[in-house]
């Protein structure tokens, strides 16, 4: 399913392959040989998402952009199913297993991998070849790797762990955080009233 988003319509080369369950809404550009597999959601929430040649997303992964961060995804690029991207850039040849996680303003270099379940936290650089293994953390610029069990070194190892503030402009420290940050999200996700299937 297609649909035109805040008056962008996806851009789908007449050579890539969309599931008919797929949804790919607004300013999203899917290039040649492209495969997108059922469930899989593109959404471009304010920034545009790209993908080059031969990328393939498989079922049920999830990539979105926001008005702060684009996507860019690279040639010859997988990624499994149920991973996600949120804002950020993938190179050339990266492989994204089943449940990896990238977010927001993170960069992986030509060649990384990130195997299941494994989390790419946000603004982290990864060089080119980086293997984060199953389940660790990769955090930081340049990217230190972590296994799931060294939380409080994950959390000193980023500068300021301000999601809120980072991803949805909230101060963590607002007394109602969750009320001011769901009815500000909820207001940048109400443009989708007026969304409209175009195929």
């Amino acid at each position: 399913m297609q649909f035109e988003h805040l008056g962008a319509r996806p851009r789908i080369h007449p050579d890539a392959v969309v599931a008919p369950t797929a949804v790919v809404s607004g300013d999203v550009t899917i290039g040649a040989g492209c495969q997108v597999l059922h469930g899989a959601v593109l959404t471009a929430e304010g920034g545009p998402v790209t993908l080059g040649e031969h990328v393939i997303v498989m079922e049920n992964a999830l990539v979105r952009a926001t008005s702060a961060h684009a996507v860019r995804i690279g040639d010859h690029t997988l990624i499994g199913t149920l991973a996600s991207v949120a804002g950020a850039t993938l190179a050339e040849e990266v492989f994204l297993a089943s449940g990896a996680r990238v977010f927001n303003g993170a960069r992986l270099g030509r060649g990384c991998e990130v195997r299941i379940n494994a989390i790419v936290l946000r603004q982290t650089v990864l060089a080119e070849g980086t293997v984060v293994p199953i389940g660790w953390v990769a955090v930081g610029d340049p990217a230190r790797l972590f296994s799931p069990d060294r939380y409080e070194q994950i959390g000193a190892a980023q500068p300021e762990l301000d999601f809120p503030g980072y991803v949805f402009g909230v101060d963590r420290e607002t007394p109602d955080l969750m009320v001011q940050l769901t009815e500000r999200y909820a207001i940048s996700l109400a443009r989708h009233a007026d969304d409209r299937r175009v195929d």
